[in-house]
């Protein structure tokens, strides 16, 4: 199973849950946390950490750099959110887990990132059912400090309580999916991770950049809107952006014709190539061809 999350969404509530509070904030409990907590967190962020140098983006590791986020403790929420307030205006607030899709917008178009405060267990580094505080602090953080992305994720926020008005979230959060998730963008020394299931992810690190299984595509708005994606293994695409501020532009247009063109239109399928992508690399398709048998879990 993939590094982040079994078969779910970033948002979307575990069913039966009762929120203590009406935005499903909590107190982190930082104090509560075990010396095995941190001792997973560690385990994560030094694989992780050495992994992404080459693989990440400029901006993540920038990012990375400028936070109170290390390999000895699981962040305490109250400092990243001292700092990503001076630099963005965002901050971290504690949930205990998926939240329903227009809590998770309302925190997001106020910009406040909704996280996990829970860590997985020392025998889960490589599975686990909802994204924890390692996906989400270590894979979205660091990019919240870029204002790009910033300003992205907040629009996104406010788009996707229209969307629900408008019965057409299924397409908005392929968006979200193909980028804040599982988006590539070039750089001037290569193709690089900024999407958080990426990089939080150490087998998808390597699969997104290296494997020659999967289809990478010049990013295109109206294309990534009919694509299906995977959420039971690694992706059969992933689409690349020319450049971060490609994404603010999406901020600022108008959806609502753009989900008119989409709903009169076919849907597409995660190994889909069309004759009009712009094909960044043409993947063999062998690994999903093969059930995934190298995935782990």
């Amino acid at each position: 199973m993939r590094d982040k999350a079994k078969d779910k969404d970033k948002h979307g509530a575990a069913a039966g849950a009762v929120p203590e509070r009406a935005d499903w904030t909590i107190d982190q409990g930082w104090d509560n946390y075990s010396p095995q907590d941190h001792a997973v967190w560690k385990t994560l962020f030094d694989r992780q950490s050495s992994l992404l140098p080459g693989r990440a983006c400029d901006e993540f590791v920038a990012g990375m750099r400028q936070l109170p986020i290390g390999a000895d403790a699981i962040p305490d929420f109250r400092r990243l959110s001292d700092v990503l307030m001076r630099q963005t205006g965002w901050q971290v607030v504690a949930v205990p887990g998926l939240v329903p899709d227009e809590v998770f917008f309302d925190h997001l178009a106020n910009r406040r990132f909704p996280a996990g405060h829970f860590i997985r267990k020392a025998n889960e580094l490589d599975y686990l059912e909802e994204p924890d505080v390692f996906h989400d602090v270590f894979g979205h953080v660091p990019m919240l400090m870029n204002p790009v992305i910033a300003d992205f994720v907040q629009a996104y926020g406010v788009g996707g309580l229209r969307a629900q008005q408008l019965g057409v979230l299924p397409n908005l959060a392929r968006v979200y999916w193909y980028t804040v998730e599982f988006g590539l963008v070039k750089q001037k020394d290569g193709l690089r991770i900024y999407g958080s299931g990426i990089a939080s992810s150490y087998t998808e690190s390597v699969f997104a950049l290296e494997n020659p299984s999967p289809n990478r595509i010049g990013f295109d708005l109206e294309r990534v809107m009919r694509t299906h994606y995977r959420i039971d293994d690694f992706q059969e695409v992933y689409f690349v952006l020319d450049s971060l501020d490609d994404l603010l532009q999406l901020a600022k247009i108008d959806f609502a014709p753009i989900y008119d063109r989409v709903g009169a239109a076919s849907e597409l399928q995660p190994g889909d190539v069309l004759a009009s992508d712009r094909l960044v690399h043409r993947g063999s398709g062998q690994y999903h061809r093969d059930g995934g048998a190298a995935f782990p879990g």
